[in-house]
């Protein structure tokens, strides 16, 4: 066979590659209003730049197979000019399904972003274990989710559900940082509707078991949505902008902060009445550089808001109270969420801002059969083991055991500014005061007038800033206006922060 020859086959060869599993296999998946693995991956990649790995890897004993690249597209190349390593599943192509050579394919790709210090990114459209090949696919599987694991903390890892994945195949997900979900046509679920109606008699659709309003809502094992792969896609071109390539780098920074900010915009925003609610989203929004927030599980706890954004092209990432959801008060669901974003930011060198307006742990029988004693010290686990920047600024108010969890000087806050009006106590004044002048209150001629009396004392004795700032647990009272200016020169100063912790092996952090 001469050189044309050779040319000519191989072109034929990666002709038919290209067409994954044949074109009426890609026409069904385009109906579905899903792009094959190729597409998603030249939509993500910037052009020209992706560059295919293992394309000829075949099964055992496959010679007369004409399924191409094992279901799964490998490689590399970069986005807005970052390098990262991908993996797509080929729906189009044994339905996705993961054998032996597929595992193994998933791996080299994940070794060699490892080896790089380079994010990986993986594309899920998967059917799940390939049956036929028995407990080999059922080790690939662990192979992955090893891998997963073993980086953590070491590159960034984000993974796109753009299809079914089902049984095993969902916790190699579960295993990385962070979740996308495509609506309608994304789902996750360890047992499908058919085994659950089969076992328990349940019936529910795949979407109700396992879609990606349940997941970024209900369970919260995804952090973000979007109507369609294509906007699923721009949000991660968007979120891993906001990462370093790996944990030994820092995020690059930008030159733009956009338009110059009003800083007498923000006292506007927090009503002085405690009981009154009122978005912290518009008080990042004051903060931060302009339209550089991004926020991460916005449907789930509600009552936490945690994203990254940039300060003067910094990146940061935020943990913050939301006041009009629960009073801002903290419960399992918000503990956990925040406590994963911490711990995220902490491996990957972004400082964290806390915006602290914390009415407490939510109290209730549910909370506390359900464990919120053992969650809420995930998030004291959390912060307390970062070592990244820290910086608290507490708005309004600051109660209780809450108020220590949020980032607090006694758990390793670098600098804790306040606000004026801010209220910093074991619990708010009115149920202080009861408690404390109760017999006083009993016995007064004008009960009403006496509590509201006690109330006021309690206030400016013990919940003022500056008895807080008096016995060092705050740096500084600020106004509202000071807030972005402080933050700024506060994260410029702690830049470069080193600190020595004991040696382990790890810590147990209460799971």
């Amino acid at each position: 066979m001469d050189s044309y020859d050779k040319l000519s086959q191989l072109y034929e060869k990666r002709q038919q590659i290209s067409l994954g599993g044949g074109e009426e296999r890609i026409a069904r998946q385009h109906e579905k209003g899903k792009l094959t693995a190729r597409e998603r991956i030249d939509y993500l990649l910037d052009q020209d730049t992706f560059v295919e790995l293992n394309t000829h890897m075949r099964s055992r004993g496959s010679d007369d197979d004409p399924s191409p690249c094992e279901g799964v597209v490998t490689g590399y190349g970069k986005i807005d000019g970052r390098k990262v390593y991908l993996y797509a599943q080929d729906f189009t192509v044994n339905g996705g399904s993961l054998g032996e050579v597929h595992a193994q394919k998933i791996c080299a790709v994940m070794d060699l972003a490892a080896k790089t210090g380079v994010p990986i990114v993986g594309l899920n459209d998967s059917g799940g274990a390939r049956i036929q090949e028995g407990v080999s696919a059922l080790d690939g599987y662990g192979k992955v989710f090893y891998r997963n694991a073993i980086y953590s903390g070491v590159i960034p890892q984000i993974s796109v559900i753009m299809g079914p994945c089902a049984g095993g195949a969902v916790y190699s997900p579960a295993l990385t940082d962070f979740v996308i979900m495509v609506e309608q046509t994304s789902q996750m679920f360890v047992t499908g509707p058919k085994v659950l109606k089969a076992i328990t008699g349940e019936e529910i659709s795949a979407e109700d078991l396992g879609g990606a309003a349940v997941h970024n809502k209900v369970s919260g094992s995804a952090h973000l949505k979007a109507p369609s792969e294509k906007e699923a896609l721009d949000q991660v071109k968007v979120l891993i902008d906001y990462f370093p390539q790996n944990n030994r780098e820092t995020p690059v920074e930008s030159k733009s902060q956009g338009e110059k900010k009003d800083p007498a915009m923000i006292a506007s925003i927090v009503p002085e009445n405690p009981t009154r609610p009122y978005d912290v989203r518009n008080v990042i929004k004051e903060v931060v550089d302009n339209d550089t927030f991004f926020e991460i599980h916005p449907s789930f706890a509600k009552c936490i808001v945690v994203g990254f954004a940039r300060m003067n092209g910094k990146v940061i990432g935020l943990v913050c109270n939301q006041p009009k959801c629960m009073a801002g008060g903290l419960d399992i669901d918000a503990s956990d969420k925040a406590s994963r974003f911490i711990r995220f930011c902490d491996a990957f060198n972004i400082p964290l801002v806390t915006l602290e307006d914390v009415t407490g742990f939510f109290p209730g029988v549910k909370q506390e059969h359900g464990g919120i004693i053992r969650h809420g010290a995930k998030l004291l686990y959390a912060f307390s083991e970062a070592t990244v920047p820290k910086i608290t600024v507490i708005l309004r108010k600051a109660y209780g055991g809450a108020y220590v969890a949020m980032n607090s000087k006694a758990i390793g806050a670098d600098l804790v500014f306040v606000w004026p009006n801010a209220e910093i106590a074991v619990m708010g004044p009115e149920g202080a005061a009861s408690v404390i002048y109760a017999k006083e209150i009993q016995q007064s001629d004008d009960p009403e007038t006496t509590k509201q009396k006690k109330i006021e004392e309690y206030r400016s004795r013990f919940a003022t800033p500056y008895h807080a700032a008096g016995l060092g647990m705050v740096d500084d009272v600020i106004t509202p206006e000071e807030t972005r200016s402080s933050i700024i020169q506060a994260l410029d100063m702690l830049e470069g922060k080193s600190e020595a912790r004991p040696f382990k092996k790890h810590g147990n952090i209460p799971l």
